[in-house]
């Protein structure tokens, strides 16, 4: 499953549409302004929240935390120890870790489990501007985790570099 997402729209406290590779709107991200930290929600079609992400406050790292039905269900923070800049944790609930490598500045990275590849994310196989795809390459794999996951890294990348 494919969906691209405008680049150029992302930031929070925008609302933007994600669509599947058949240009149908799937998932509605909602960004909430005027908070103290970063929120936002991803919806489905019909408005319904599926997945709420947020900024840890009084975390050493930067650190987002994604939420499914009001508990937890990710924690996303740099890695440590890591000689790449680009490498990122992701945490479940269950204990679960994904890594998350690559140039996340540029959205060209993966996301994986255990050394299976869960998604790829890519601008090299699209012709539109400020648009950057989410390829999610295993079928049981949850793709609104996994765009809720991108978002947050790209995020978290960005924000970085804003303050370097």
């Amino acid at each position: 499953m494919r969906f691209l997402v405008r680049d150029r729209l992302l930031g929070f406290g925008d609302d933007y549409w994600i669509e599947d590779d058949s240009g149908d709107k799937v998932f509605l991200v909602d960004g909430k302004a005027m908070r103290l930290r970063d929120t936002f929600e991803l919806k489905d079609a019909q408005g319904r929240v599926l997945i709420d992400i947020r900024q840890k406050m009084l975390a050493l790292r930067d650190t987002m935390v994604i939420e499914r039905d009001g508990g937890p269900l990710a924690t996303i923070r740099r890695k440590r120890l890591s000689l790449l800049r680009n490498h990122f944790r992701v945490t479940l609930a269950d204990g679960t870790a994904l890594d998350v490598s690559g140039k996340i500045v540029d959205r060209e990275f993966v996301v994986e489990y255990d050394g299976e590849l869960l998604a790829v994310i890519s601008r090299r196989w699209l012709h539109v501007r400020d648009t950057y795809g989410v390829d999610v390459v295993r079928e049981d794999a949850d793709p609104a985790l996994l765009i809720a996951v991108a978002v947050c890294v790209i995020h978290l990348a960005e924000k970085e570099r804003e303050g370097d």
